[in-house]
């Protein structure tokens, strides 16, 4: 075996999505602290999609915006404040294509899904 098959995976793995589970209320209400995330890994990025990144060795999960007042990252809680992008190393990890919500955080009382499609 070498002694990189597991640590960096295969690009084929890195392709795949995945899931993370939000934890915090930054990105509420549309992402409430406990839902389900499922990212699409990427590159790159548009404005207003809601995005994984890799910003000065801290990942975000925020919204993304780019306009006149530059590139940055926004919190849908009006408490976190916004991360300029200007003169930081930043990169995206992924894209976020859909959210689901527990049994206990949906109003029905049943799982819900949300698909997240960008132009």
């Amino acid at each position: 075996m070498a002694d990189n098959e597991f640590s960096g995976g295969s690009a084929c793995s890195e392709s795949e999505p995945f899931a993370l589970q939000v934890l915090g209320n930054s990105m509420e209400p549309e992402f409430p602290d406990g839902c389900i995330v499922t990212i699409e890994p990427a590159k790159l990025c548009e404005h207003g999609m809601f995005i994984m990144c890799l910003v000065e060795d801290t990942r975000w999960f925020r919204l993304y915006l780019k306009d006149d007042d530059g590139e940055r990252l926004v919190a849908l809680n009006d408490l976190y404040p916004e991360i300029p992008l200007e003169d930081l190393e930043w990169q995206v990890e992924g894209i976020v294509t859909q959210r689901t919500l527990l049994r206990s955080q949906s109003p029905s009382g049943r799982r819900e899904s949300k698909h997240y499609e960008y132009a």
